[in-house]
């Protein structure tokens, strides 16, 4: 009988420990980001980056007694349940598996999010995830980033319309090995949690699942499943309606091996949350339904009434005011990683953002207060209001958040040295190879460089199509050599216009531009 090559595996195994729900005790190959508490940090916390406020962790009847003027500093405290007010304040609350999450006596949290490495790279459809985390971090609770090393070589069908394709395993382990290195820089450091936040932890679901055998795990999880429940899933029924494609046994049977995930990380590591988009909302309850059935007869774990506490959260798609995906440029996909997209462009894309979209992006992909996002909403129907202010401010705070104060310099730095005309700041060769990957260029000698007509050198270079055009441009006041207007069109190409005796940059209105390498 021929077996999905996916679930090959499953069978190939030479492990011959037995499958149970407490098999798992390896951790991950990949090593363990711990950020706790209280740890030194450049960065200084301000009121426009707020956390949860913290309540004493108390019993109802012992804060009945405890009058409100005289706090016991002695008492333990735990992150108040404002959690999700916080997240449906700001439009991040798509769905919850039960509203006793609000509960005070919860305590403190551990909540994971999955990424599966299907890229080198995060992308922005990825950072909601991110943000979230981060939430549930600057509240006090603790949080777990998963990659899926396992899940990511079946591929989830969630969303998609055709099965994905199989990844080899060096390009697997390059990907996980890119989004940690990407997660844990975001989560590590985001300005306020260094110094503030419960720790992250980033672990690889392959470390568990490598030794799991096929039929042990069709013993052990898929007699607690319901093919019926299974059907239901959105992401199965779209797939089903596509008669030619419809889906493969490997892509059915992904919400088992991501709901396990969840049972692994409830009993070994404590884990009570998922959060996730909302297209992820079927992955998530077979989770929470199958660690109440593989484990809801246990009296361990926090159990009550033996019924295991965890809970599910999506959070919406980002999506722009007309409905269409936020996150996709001209070039393709909104990378996080500035080796696949620079900080200068990734700031470039937030400044870009309409009006019509800047305030709602500004509460869900930011941690400015809601009082200073209001402020900037009312500024922008003032007179006087310097257009794009508030985009501006998205794009410093998203940038700050994802490339760190350094990535947010540079792209400043790129930003207003790029501007044509503006000659208040110096251009040099580090600054204008930042943006070399972001707009074309060319090599020339530099022989066929130096003395030669301005506008010939916008002809060559592949800027301008013609002399004529250039010509006109001219006319129009729209060429710019180093960002300094050209004039004249006898002005010729010198020793001193060849920054650092490297790069010319050359700008045909305020888009067009061309980095010419010299050598």
């Amino acid at each position: 009988m021929a077996i999905n090559t996916c679930l090959r595996s499953f069978l190939l195994s030479t492990t011959q420990r037995p499958f149970t729900s407490s098999f798992f005790t390896k951790k991950l190959s990949l090593p363990t980001y711990l950020f706790l508490p209280n740890s030194r940090s450049k960065h200084n916390f301000t009121q426009n980056h707020p956390f949860c406020s913290i309540s004493p962790l108390t019993t109802p009847q012992e804060e009945s007694q405890q009058p409100e003027s005289s706090p016991n500093p002695t008492r333990k405290t735990r992150p108040d349940s404002n959690i999700l007010h916080i997240l449906e304040q700001r439009g991040l609350l798509e769905s919850v598996t039960s509203d006793s999450l609000r509960d005070p006596n919860l305590g403190p949290l551990k909540v994971y999010c999955g990424f599966d490495p299907t890229a080198e790279s995060l992308h922005l459809g990825n950072l909601l995830g991110l943000i979230v985390l981060s939430w549930f971090l600057r509240c006090g609770h603790n949080a777990v980033a998963l990659i899926g090393g396992a899940t990511g070589r079946v591929g989830d069908p969630s969303g998609k319309s055709l099965e994905r394709p199989e990844l080899d395993l060096v390009t697997l382990d390059k990907n996980i090995n890119g989004i940690s290195v990407i997660i844990s820089k975001i989560l590590g450091c985001t300005e306020g949690v260094c110094e503030n936040a419960s720790k992250v932890e980033i672990l690889n679901n392959y470390d568990w699942w490598k030794d799991v055998k096929f039929l042990e795990f069709l013993r052990n999880v898929g007699r607690f499943a319901r093919v019926g429940t299974m059907m239901s899933k959105e992401s199965v029924k779209k797939r089903l309606e596509n008669s030619e494609q419809g889906m493969s046994y490997a892509e059915f049977t992904y919400q088992l091996l991501q709901g396990y995930d969840f049972v692994h990380l409830y009993e070994n590591e404590g884990v009570n949350v998922q959060i996730g988009g909302s297209d992820q909302w079927g992955n998530i309850t077979a989770g929470t339904d199958l660690i109440r059935r593989i484990l809801g007869k246990s009296t361990e774990n926090g159990n009550v009434g033996n019924v295991p506490v965890v809970f599910g959260v999506t959070f919406p798609l980002l999506l722009k005011s007309d409905g269409t995906k936020f996150g996709k440029s001209e070039d393709g996909a909104i990378w996080l990683s500035p080796s696949l997209l620079s900080p200068y462009k990734f700031y470039q894309y937030f400044f870009s953002v309409s009006d019509d979209d800047v305030v709602r992006f500004l509460k869900i992909l930011t941690f400015l207060s809601i009082e200073e996002i209001d402020e900037l909403e009312k500024d922008m129907g003032k007179p006087g209001y310097v257009p794009n202010t508030a985009q501006r401010r998205l794009a410093e705070e998203v940038t700050r958040f994802v490339h760190g104060q350094e990535g947010l310099e540079e792209a400043l730095k790129a930003t207003e040295a790029l501007k044509p005309g503006n000659s208040d700041t110096k251009l040099d060769w580090k600054t204008i190879e930042g943006i070399a990957a972001d707009v074309p260029s060319c090599s020339m000698n530099y022989d066929q460089v130096l003395n030669i007509p301005v506008l010939d050198l916008y002809v060559s270079s592949g800027l301008l199509e013609s002399k004529s055009a250039a010509r006109r441009m001219l006319k129009q006041g729209g060429l710019y050599l180093n960002n300094a207007k050209v004039d004249s069109e006898s002005k010729k190409i010198e020793a001193d216009d060849v920054v650092d005796d490297k790069v010319i940059l050359l700008s045909a209105g305020k888009k067009n531009k061309m980095v010419v390498r010299i050598s």
